[in-house]
This record gives C-alpha cells, structure tokens and sequence, in this order.
C-alpha cells in the first residue's frame, strides 16, 4: 500500500499542477517526484494524471485519489496532535538529527539524560551534515536536529536556537613530529594533510585564505570519530571545536598544536534546528530541555596555549 509521503507528493502535484513547482513545494527534486507519482500510480494500478506542455490534470481516478488523499493526510495529522497533546513519553518516538561535531558529545549527553528519565522512548538518530539534515527536517523524516547553523541563518522555514560557542583547535596525535619543534610556522603546519567534516562556506574560504590552497582539506569525513582515530594513528592533522576532544587532550590520547594563521582560528556554531511553526512532538521537546541543560552544563573552552 502507498505511504503518506507518496499521498503528500501526489496531493502538491494536483494543487500546482505542474512538476517543477511541486517538486519545489515538496523539497525534491524534479525525477524524484516524478518517480513518487508513477509508484503510487502503480501501486493503485491506474493513471492519475494525464501529462501535456502546460502541466497536468488530473483523470478521473486522480480526482477520486485526491480527495482521500487529502482525508487521509488529514487524519494523520490529527492523530499525531491528539498523540503529541497526551504528552505521554513512555512509548514516544524521537526522530532526531545530529551534525558530526554535536554528535560527538552534546548530543549523546543529552540523550543519555533523556533515556535515563524516559527508558521506553524509541529514538532514531540520523548523523549528517547540515545540509543533509536541512532536507530531512523539510521531508519530515526528523523533527529536530543540532548542527552548524551558520548557512542556515536567514531561513523563513527554520526556526533556530543558538547554542554555546566553543574555540576550534587543531590537534595532532601524541608523537607527532611537529610537537618536537619549539616555533612553528604555517608552512609547517601545511606539510601535513589536514583533515575535517564537511565545511560551511565562509570557514572553508577562510582556511583556503590562510593555506593558499584551493580544497584545504586532504581529507573530508562527516564522521568525527574516524577523524580522531585516523589523527591518533598517523601524521594527519585536524581541526573541531574544543568541547569535542578536550577529554581525549587532558587523557593524552591527543595533544594540541598552536594556531598559526587569522584563518585557522575557528569556532563552533551549533544550533538547534526544527520546522518554523510546528509543535515538536514531546519527546523531540524533551530532548530540546535535555539539550539545553547539557549545554549550560558545559564549561567554556579553555585558553589554548601554543
């Protein structure tokens, strides 16, 4: 049987009657909803639009589609406000997003309280980049989500909550030959491949500013965890806000290399992310106040010392 996201993109289809500006309304691409028309139409074994130049129409099974379409899209709407008014977090879902940095410790924190106060919660975590995340939340696969929200400022269908900001460094594993020199330049520094998670736009322009290098990084990698692995076994160098290795610095499992460049001195952007004008749901609300306390929680970075 077809699923409401199908019903969704079939219903946009017949308001805009056309392809282009319903795959607009609905966050696809153009192929995509194309593909999502022809599975339901197969799915109900029959034709809901007849395609011309100017756009579509509807047959007459679209007609008779679109108007339960539209009763059953509007039921689950309802049953979800019903379900979201209880407020009972004992059988909740939490659809949430979390970008590599805040999944390397904030949002694990937080979920940790959460699950510790609310056990039965189902949680699904979706670890990407902000853009990725961005295109999730707009689809409805997440509610929520904390990432860098420094390219998503600006955006009327976002609503964001700022959180702390944390100094960027740039670490290296223990041995690292660099750590043996008592100056280092930035020529220094830029005979190691560098490595990092995907970069906003204004920071990558800053460190190809300060490295002279078109691509800065050697390496790009949205897991942060086999960033830090591949830093404690090789020569790689990297950058992240403080928060998410200052344990492994203050343990020795990794140490830190001064900044040498106006370009390589970073920091965090973290925000909370969801859809402007819609309720969360009470988990996804839950998880927002476990956030916030976690973050008021942590100490600000510390003073970097080269």
């Amino acid at each position: 049987m077809n699923d409401l996201r199908q019903l969704r993109h079939f219903v946009a289809l017949a308001e805009h009657q056309h392809f282009a500006r319903a795959a607009a309304a609905v966050h696809l691409s153009q192929p995509a909803l194309s593909r999502s028309i022809q599975a339901l139409e197969s799915q109900l074994g029959c034709t809901l639009v007849d395609r011309h130049n100017r756009g579509v129409t509807l047959t007459a099974h679209g007609r008779l589609v679109l108007e339960h379409a539209r009763r059953l899209l509007a039921g689950s709407l309802a049953l979800s406000n019903a379900v979201n008014q209880l407020g009972n977090l004992q059988a909740g879902e939490l659809r949430l997003g979390a970008g590599p940095y805040p999944a390397a410790r904030l949002v694990p924190q937080a979920l940790g309280q959460l699950l510790q106060r609310y056990p039965r919660v189902q949680v699904k975590l979706n670890i990407a980049n902000w853009l990725e995340l961005r295109d999730a939340l707009l689809e409805s696969t997440i509610e929520l989500f904390v990432a860098d929200i420094r390219e998503l400022q600006g955006d009327a269908q976002l609503h964001i909550e700022p959180l702390q900001v944390h100094h960027g460094v740039l670490f290296c594993r223990p041995a690292h030959p660099l750590l043996q020199r008592r100056e280092l330049s930035l020529g220094d520094l830029l005979d190691f491949p560098l490595a990092g998670t995907q970069l906003p736009h204004v920071v990558e322009r800053s460190l190809s500013a300060a490295s002279g290098r078109l691509q800065p990084l050697s390496v790009e990698c949205d897991n942060f965890l086999v960033l830090k692995r591949l830093v404690a076994g090789s020569d790689v160098l990297s950058m992240a806000p403080w928060d998410v290795i200052a344990e492994e610095v203050r343990s020795g499992q990794l140490c830190l290399l001064p900044m040498q460049a106006e370009g390589l001195h970073q920091h965090s952007a973290y925000g909370l992310v969801s859809r402007a004008g819609h309720s969360l749901s009470p988990a996804a609300q839950a998880m927002v106040e476990a956030i916030r306390r976690v973050d008021e929680q942590t100490p600000h970075s510390e003073t970097v010392r080269g």
